[in-house]
C-alpha cells in the first residue's frame, strides 16, 4: 500500500461521490495504491449511508462512524491507527482540497525524505472573518515553535507513516501535528503551495471560537512539549525566582529598619509597609510553585510512560 488518504468529515453527503470520484481518478491514473479511510464525526445527515453505499462498489475505500461528533483531532487520530500506507495524507471533505495535489505530496516523502509536508493555500477563497484570524494565528504559531510553515491549519498534508504512527492526536491539537512532530523528533518539515477550491456543497464549519481554543491549545502544547519531562524545569524556576524576590525585598525592609534604629531615626514598622506583604505574596507564591513542581516530578518519575522514547532503529 503506498497512500493512506484519511478523511475527517461532518455533514458532507453531498460532496463524497465527487471526492471519492476525483481521487481515484488521479491515482489510479499514476499507478498508485491506495485506501481511502472515511471518518464519519458523527454526522447528522446522509453521510454514513454514501460511505456504505461507496464502499459497497469500491474496495479501496473503508470507513470509520462515530457514535457522536468527538473533534476533527479524535477523527485524524483514529484515521492515523488505521492508515496502512507507507505515506499518509490527510485532507479535508469539503472539495476545498484539490486531489491533484496528492501524487506531488507523495513524492515529496519517497523521493525528497521529508518526514511531513503541509499544504499552503496561498490564494484562498475564504471571508477576511477567517482569513485574517487564520493569519495571526499562523504568525503565533510560528513564533512560538519555530516552525516556519504558513498554514499550520491546512487540512492537505502527507507524512510519513512513522510520523502518524508515533504521535498521538487528542483535543483540538490536530492544528499542531507539525509542531508536535518536531519535539518527537521528525525535523525535516516541509511545505507545498496548493490549490484551493471554493466551497462547493453544504456549510462551512468554521467559526471564531476555534481561534480561541486554538490559541490556548498553543500554550498548552509549547509548555508539554517542553516540560512534560521535567516539569521541575519550569516550576522550579519560577519558584526559586519568586522566592529569592520576596526574601531579598523581606532582607532589604528589615535591614532599612535595623539601620533606621541604630542612627536613632524614625523608622515605621515593617509590617505597616506595603512592600512587605508584596515580599510576602512573593515568598509564598514561589513555595508554592516550587511544591508544583516537584509534585509534577513525581508523578512524571512514576508514570506508565516515563521512557515512551521512540526508538528511529536498531542494528543487531
Amino acid at each position: 500500500m503506498e497512500i493512506s488518504i484519511v478523511i475527517p468529515l461532518l455533514n458532507e453527503a453531498e460532496s463524497l461521490p465527487e471526492l471519492t470520484r476525483w481521487i481515484a481518478q488521479v491515482l489510479r491514473a499514476r499507478g498508485l495504491s491506495y485506501e481511502v479511510i472515511l471518518i464519519d464525526d458523527g454526522s447528522t445527515d446522509a453521510s454514513w449511508e454514501v460511505i456504505e453505499g461507496l464502499a459497497a462498489t469500491d474496495e479501496t475505500l473503508r470507513g470509520i462512524r462515530f457514535n457522536r461528533n468527538y473533534g476533527k483531532s479524535a477523527a485524524l487520530n483514529v484515521g492515523f491507527e488505521a492508515a496502512r500506507g507507507r505515506v499518509v495524507c490527510t485532507m479535508d471533505a469539503d472539495l476545498q482540497d484539490s486531489p491533484e495535489e496528492l501524487p506531488e505530496l507523495y513524492r515529496m516523502i519517497v523521493e525528497d525524505k521529508y518526514d511531513l509536508v503541509s499544504g499552503w493555500k496561498q490564494k484562498r477563497y475564504d471571508p477576511l472573518s477567517k482569513t485574517i484570524p487564520t493569519k495571526l494565528f499562523n504568525g503565533a504559531t510560528r513564533l512560538m515553535s519555530g516552525i516556519q510553515l504558513h498554514d499550520f491549519n491546512c487540512g492537505l498534508k502527507s507524512y510519513d507513516s512513522r510520523v502518524v504512527k508515533s504521535i498521538e492526536v487528542y483535543g483540538e491539537m490536530h492544528r499542531y501535528i507539525p509542531v508536535i512532530a518536531k519535539w518527537n523528533g521528525f525535523r525535516k518539515i516541509g511545505e507545498k503551495v496548493v490549490q484551493h477550491q471554493e466551497r462547493k456543497y453544504g456549510v462551512t464549519k468554521f467559526g471564531l471560537e476555534r481561534f480561541i481554543f486554538g490559541f490556548l491549545d498553543l500554550m498548552s502544547i509549547t509548555f508539554v512539549g517542553r516540560f512534560r519531562r521535567a516539569p521541575m524545569h519550569f516550576f522550579g524556576t519560577l519558584g526559586t525566582l519568586s522566592f529569592l524576590v520576596g526574601l531579598l525585598i523581606t532582607l532589604w525592609l528589615t535591614g532599612e529598619k535595623v539601620w533606621l534604629s541604630l542612627h536613632n531615626l524614625k523608622a515605621r514598622q515593617v509590617t505597616e509597609q506595603p512592600l512587605f506583604f508584596l515580599a510576602l505574596t512573593a515568598v509564598i507564591v514561589g513555595v508554592l510553585l516550587f511544591v508544583s513542581g516537584f509534585l509534577g516530578e513525581m508523578i512524571q518519575l512514576n508514570g506508565p510512560r516515563r521512557n515512551d522514547y521512540l526508538v528511529r532503529e536498531t542494528i543487531h
